[in-house]
């Protein structure tokens, strides 16, 4: 999935959601982003979804 294709599904939703993230095997508030550029030839840019740690 790509940023754009991300923020095309979260438009459809309502803007008061949380955003949950599947994580060893349960579920957890995603807490921030991490954004890595491009690491070489081909290799796109990534962004990462962060974990709430204190839950």
């Amino acid at each position: 999935m790509t940023v754009t294709q991300l923020i095309e599904a979260l438009a459809k939703m309502p803007g008061e959601a949380v955003v949950l993230m599947e994580a060893d095997g349960g579920l957890s508030l995603v807490s921030a982003l991490d954004f890595v550029e491009s690491q070489g030839a081909g290799a796109p840019a990534e962004v990462i979804l962060l974990p709430n740690m204190e839950e």
